[in-house]
């Protein structure tokens, strides 16, 4: 359960902690995908570009701080990660329905092909799998799919 936790616009000072976040969710959920950047150009990246200049959501845990995030840009849900321990407890859930109110006319999102977790969580969210590439198109250069969702 979720109770405790509220989902709220990120704010400069969160940057550090959303960008551990997605560190620690990075390394837990896709061991096997390399990441071109280091921990710091990471944490610069969402410092100077997420959260001055996109859509990002947080969750915030009482006494616990920032356990998950969620960054829109327009209709691309381009990044939902959780802190490792609050996945399956329904934050997810959350995002999801948050990102569908603010992009009601339909959301498009990529996942990496061997995160199969992310396949099942996004198709039991009504998303298709619409799009199979070979990963030459992202710097991690793995394979990836594109998933729909259209109300």
């Amino acid at each position: 359960m979720t109770t405790g936790v509220v989902l709220r616009r990120a704010l400069a000072a969160d940057a550090r902690a959303a960008a551990d976040v997605w560190l620690r969710s990075f390394a837990a959920a896709l061991p096997t995908v390399v990441r071109p950047r280091t921990d710091d150009d990471v944490r610069d990246y969402f410092r100077d570009v997420v959260v001055p200049l996109r859509e990002i959501w947080v969750a915030e845990a009482a006494g616990t701080g920032i356990v998950g995030l969620m960054v829109l840009n327009g209709e691309l849900l381009s990044q939902l990660y959780l802190e490792p321990e609050w996945r399956g407890r329904g934050l997810g859930d959350r995002f999801v329905a948050l990102a569908k109110e603010r992009s009601p006319g339909g959301l498009t999102l990529w996942t990496f092909q061997v995160n199969k977790p992310a396949h099942r969580f996004y198709e039991r969210h009504g998303f298709t799998a619409v799009e199979f590439t070979d990963g030459s198109d992202n710097e991690e250069r793995e394979p990836d799919v594109r998933y729909v969702w259209q109300p």
